[in-house]
């Protein structure tokens, strides 16, 4: 059952079961495509009905952010909790090496790709990695048409918001995959260029914190969860 939070009707599920659907998704017909919304995501959605379209468009559309959690509960439809892109996309992969899925790696700077591949396939030596492609491109059709001659079943593109939502909705038929998920940064925390918070700050919702402690120039970003909270209580005070 999907949630409208803020203009973006999100999946009300646990963990295991966006992984449980990705994976059906993945081995399905047809092409879909994950979504993983954080509070500035869906500011931007609010702001561009075509991109918010995009969103809602997604096979999955799974909470990222805390923020989204919260606001969720001001507006009286709480979801059952965050599912982070990366734990949605770690799930994932364990079930590929399981099931012989073929995953492509998109995006980044050049070389994080394969780092990246070369440490998934460490921790899952049955892992199928069919090709990488770093996110410095101009022309997007050969990029989509190096994904299809990869015959990739499932792809991780990481170019950022809004570019790769934007990307997988045109290109996502083109490539040959059967499902494409929009994962950020993902690929610099797997190549081990970016460290996650420790479990702890992440159980708590305060990974947003740890980020921020460390990269204090995402000030800007972080100083509009707030205001993202309080647009959330004035639209409940709308609906009455």
């Amino acid at each position: 059952m999907r949630k409208e939070i803020m203009g973006v009707s999100f999946d009300d599920v646990t963990l295991p079961q966006a992984i449980a659907a990705g994976e059906e998704l993945a081995k399905g017909p047809g092409c879909a495509y994950v979504v993983t919304p954080n509070p500035e995501i869906v500011n931007m959605a609010r702001q561009d009905p075509a991109y918010g379209a995009i969103l809602n468009g997604a096979g999955l559309v799974l909470p990222d952010g805390i923020g989204v959690v919260h606001a969720a509960k001001i507006l009286g439809t709480p979801l059952q909790g965050r599912v982070p892109g990366i734990d949605f996309a770690t799930g994932l992969v364990a079930r590929m090496a399981e099931t012989g899925l073929r995953l492509y790696l998109l995006g980044a700077k050049p070389g994080v790709a394969e780092q990246a591949a070369e440490n998934l396939k460490q921790t899952h030596p049955n892992l199928i990695v069919c090709g990488t492609h770093d996110g410095y491109f101009q022309d997007a059709a050969p990029v989509a048409e190096a994904v299809k001659a990869a015959q990739a079943d499932v792809v991780f593109v990481c170019l950022g918001a809004p570019k790769q939502e934007r990307w997988m909705a045109e290109y996502g038929p083109a490539t040959g995959a059967h499902l494409l998920v929009g994962l950020g940064g993902v690929l610099d925390v797997y190549a081990g260029n970016v460290k996650r918070a420790p479990a702890v700050w992440q159980k708590l919702g305060l990974e947003w914190c740890y980020r921020l402690l460390h990269q204090p120039s995402r000030i800007g970003r972080m100083a509009k969860l707030p205001l993202f909270l309080v647009e959330a209580a004035r639209e409940k005070r709308k609906k009455g």
